[in-house]
C-alpha cells in the first residue's frame, strides 16, 4: 500500500517531461544500476522517445508501465517487461524510487503493485535481476517473497562496465495455463 500523498498512474505519452525532470533529479542516483544514457534521455524531447517506445510495447502485450506519482512530479516507476506468454507465461520486474522519497516503503510498494499487476494479466512467473552490489533492491525482493535463484557473471553493461547479477523468481500461482 502507498502511502498518503502518492499516487501510482499508467504511463502515457504526457508524462515525458515530468520524466525528464525525475531522470535529471535522479541522474547521480541511479547511475550505478543503469545502463549509460545519452544527453538526450535526460530531455523531455528524449523522453517522448523513450515513452513512445514503450507505449508500442505496450500494445504488443510485452511491458506493463505505472509511475509513481507524489504531487506533479514522478518519483518512482514499476515495470513489467519481457512479458512473454506461452509455456512460460512471465515477465521481468523493474523499479526505481527517486533518490529524495527513499526509506518510505515506497519500493516494495511498488513491488507489491508489480505482483498484483501479473496476477491480474494471468502471468505465473516474475523474475528480476539485481547487480551484486545492490543489496537494497535484493531485500526488497526478498521482502516480496521472491527468491534468490543464482549469479550470472557479467551479465549487463552498466555504468561503464560487465557488472554480475544476482537473479531471483517468484511463482505467483500453479494453476494450469487457459485453454
Amino acid at each position: 500500500m502507498l502511502p498518503d500523498g502518492y499516487a501510482l498512474r499508467p504511463l502515457v505519452i504526457d508524462d515525458a517531461a515530468a520524466l525528464a525532470a525525475a531522470a535529471l533529479r535522479n541522474r547521480e542516483h541511479l547511475q550505478p544500476w543503469e545502463p549509460q544514457r545519452p544527453e538526450s534521455f535526460f530531455t523531455a524531447t528524449g523522453q517522448r522517445e523513450v515513452v513512445g517506445g514503450r507505449l508500442r510495447q505496450v500494445e504488443l502485450g510485452l511491458y506493463d508501465c505505472s509511475l509513481l506519482w507524489h504531487g506533479e512530479e514522478v518519483v518512482g516507476a514499476a515495470n513489467l517487461q519481457n512479458i512473454v506468454r506461452g509455456a512460460m507465461h512471465g515477465a521481468d520486474v523493474g523499479y526505481w524510487v527517486d533518490h529524495r522519497h527513499l526509506r518510505r516503503g515506497l519500493a516494495v510498494a511498488l513491488l507489491e503493485h508489480l505482483v498484483e499487476r501479473a496476477t491480474a494479466i494471468g502471468l505465473h512467473r516474475l523474475g528480476a535481476s539485481t547487480m551484486v552490489a545492490n543489496v537494497a533492491s535484493q531485500g526488497v525482493l526478498r521482502r516480496c517473497g521472491f527468491e534468490e535463484c543464482g549469479r550470472i557473471p557479467q551479465f549487463l553493461f552498466l555504468d561503464g562496465a560487465w557488472r554480475d547479477s544476482l537473479l531471483f523468481n517468484l511463482v505467483l500461482h500453479d494453476d494450469p495455463l487457459p485453454a
